[in-house]
């Protein structure tokens, strides 16, 4: 396969089609997977190279509705990242004989892709997994559910989508996609070292106040926690013992969490993230999600700050499903609010250039994981938060303008 490791997403539409078996998904020395090929098993058939989306790229679209919409179910939007509303399109889907694809933790705290039948397993597929979750095999179980007459949802990344669009060759009515609006995948070779160095008393408790001495085991993870707030969001571990001051819960802000800070830096995204070439909803989903941000401006009465999720549309299909869900609360927004405020709807992110920095720290392995990320993102200045607020005023302030 003639595509450059920098634009390969690693959606495994090729090692899921191969007829002989032959490519595999090989982690890298970042920790991203890619495709490796066994040449003695290849037949030079080229099907890889007819389903490879980086290959065969698709155009650019415009939703034919945008919603703002929430979930009437309280403790379900307060469990979800934005809105809730994934739970209850999955619902729609589970309730018509229905399977549901999404993301969530293995027992290694991994993040894999796997499918439910039930409500209950939704749970694990609720709220953000800031790691590049694991494919597998799970496009060839789409296929056979969808050859036996079974509805299927796929939730994922654009790039999962389109890689899953493109290995079944067709399209399907009883399939449902929906992907999100997408900041970048994480490593989850820096995930599993941040994870494994958090749950090891060999570093020092300075830099995890979590532990005592013993070794502790996490019952729960959270990316998205809306304990601070939708917009000033958490990171949470829970704990299966009780800490040192008490708790089984381990809370920091976003931007304070070592993890979270490398990864809202584009410390350590896949580098495909920085050429992402479906961006401009060129995946070919059904349904886009985001989080409503903005909201304050556009809908104030809706800023309640528990969650709202942006709802854009692309078919007949979806709006009908969309109709046929009770439990919701919708209001049709116009397309300036992607632009005003999802700008990561068009926009890829850039590459950091501490990046290599980081990734070579890792290699060393000398530091604990939050002084490799102070090393590289040192903090900032009341300065620099100051021009920080200043420019996204007045950038906020010429869209405004344009608008009008």
């Amino acid at each position: 396969m003639n595509v450059p490791p920098k634009y390969c997403t690693g959606c495994t539409s090729c090692m899921n089609i191969c007829p002989q078996k032959c490519i595999q998904m090989i982690e890298d020395g970042e920790g991203f997977l890619y495709p490796q090929i066994d040449n003695s098993k290849c037949i030079q058939c080229g099907v890889c190279e007819k389903v490879c989306a980086v290959l065969h790229k698709e155009r650019s679209r415009i939703p034919i509705s945008i919603y703002v919409a929430k979930n009437a179910n309280e403790n379900i939007r307060m469990e979800s990242s934005s809105g809730g509303i994934f739970t209850l399109i999955a619902e729609h889907i589970l309730s018509e004989g229905g399977v549901v694809f999404g993301a969530k933790f293995n027992e290694r705290w991994e993040v894999i892709h796997d499918y439910t039948e039930t409500v209950k397993g939704l749970a694990e597929f609720r709220g953000s997994k800031y790691v590049q979750s694991s494919i597998g095999n799970t496009f060839q179980q789409v296929k056979l559910f969808l050859k036996a007459g079974r509805k299927v949802l796929f939730t994922g990344t654009p790039c999962q989508i389109i890689g899953l669009k493109k290995y079944l060759r067709k399209e399907y009515e009883n399939l449902l996609t929906i992907d999100f609006i997408c900041h970048g995948v994480p490593s989850p070779k820096v995930w599993r070292t941040y994870l494994e160095e958090s749950l090891s008393n060999k570093r020092d408790s300075k830099y995890y106040p979590f532990f005592e001495s013993e070794k502790n085991s996490i019952n729960k993870i959270e990316f998205r926690s809306k304990l601070t707030g939708w917009k000033n969001y958490s990171f949470v571990l829970t704990f299966s013992r009780t800490m040192f001051n008490g708790g089984q819960m381990y809370t920091s802000i976003a931007w304070e969490n070592p993890y979270m800070r490398g990864f809202l830096s584009d410390l350590y995204l896949r580098p495909s993230c920085h050429h992402c070439f479906v961006k401009g909803f060129r995946s070919q989903s059904d349904i886009t999600i985001a989080d409503a941000w903005g909201i304050e401006y556009y809908l104030p009465q809706w800023n309640d700050d528990k969650g709202a999720s942006l709802l854009c549309i692309f078919n007949k299909k979806s709006l009908e499903i969309l109709g046929k869900l009770t439990h919701i609360e919708y209001i049709p927004v116009d397309d300036s609010v992607i632009s005003k405020h999802n700008e990561a709807a068009y926009r890829c992110p850039r590459e950091s250039e501490k990046r290599r920095k980081f990734f070579k720290l890792l290699e060393n392995n000398k530091f604990p994981f939050p002084i490799m990320i102070d090393k590289c993102l040192p903090a900032d200045t009341y300065w620099d938060k100051l021009i920080w607020s200043i420019n996204k005023r007045i950038k906020r302030y010429v869209k405004s303008l344009v608008s009008h």
